[in-house]
């Protein structure tokens, strides 16, 4: 069995850290979804959106490092419907939000209940995105092949805690902006926000066809 040095176990949380925290920076549609919804809601809105999302990369993060390959062929043999619910999905938030009024005050705050159904609406449409599933694949492989076998429970934590960092940093830093945004403003980031989703929802089902 591999000898495990004892600075090991932090280096490789904290590359797992950085490998969460990359996947969820980029700006895509949970990344339109959390700012949105900060605005209109506050930051837990806002930080709830984005945990749905760390929580789905660190299920995908635990098949990568537990290299659960019957489940990885499994997912990917779904590709074409989990596209399918992933663009529809996105298209019907998209119409929701485009007809949503804004919220009235920078005092109008998400319940519990609307809270965790945000946090389970982005874990499944993060779920059902076939790109999460194969660039979680080539990430993990690459870091897995240098990490030693009894530590894949590291890994996962390091995803998920990276992952949820990125969105505490953004429902925190969007939360600032929230009291400058009347309802004008809201409205538009609103329209805006429907538009880009629509627009990747759209995207994601042209793939199908090409």
């Amino acid at each position: 069995m591999e000898t495990l040095l004892p600075t090991s176990l932090p280096l490789l949380f904290g590359q797992s850290l950085l490998l969460g925290l990359s996947i969820a920076a980029p700006v895509g549609q949970i990344g339109l979804l959390a700012i949105q919804r900060t605005l209109d809601h506050g930051r837990l809105a806002g930080l709830a959106t984005g945990l749905g999302a760390a929580c789905a990369d660190a299920v995908y993060g635990a098949i990568g490092a537990y290299g659960i390959t019957g489940l990885i062929a499994w997912l990917l043999g779904l590709k074409l419907w989990l596209s399918l619910f992933g663009g529809g999905f996105l298209l019907w938030l998209a119409w929701r939000i485009a007809t949503q009024s804004a919220a009235r005050s920078s005092s109008v705050h998400a319940p519990a209940g609307k809270l965790m159904r945000y946090v389970a609406g982005t874990f499944m449409l993060t779920l059902s995105n076939p790109t999460t599933i194969l660039s979680f694949m080539a990430l993990f492989a690459a870091l897995a092949g240098h990490a030693p076998s009894s530590s894949p429970w590291v890994m996962v934590a390091g995803v998920l805690m990276g992952s949820a960092l990125w969105w505490l940093i953004l429902s925190i830093g969007v939360g600032y902006l929230r009291d400058r945004f009347d309802a004008r403003w809201q409205r538009a980031v609103n329209l805006s926000s429907a538009a880009l989703l629509g627009a990747l929802g759209l995207w994601q089902l042209g793939q199908l066809i090409i």
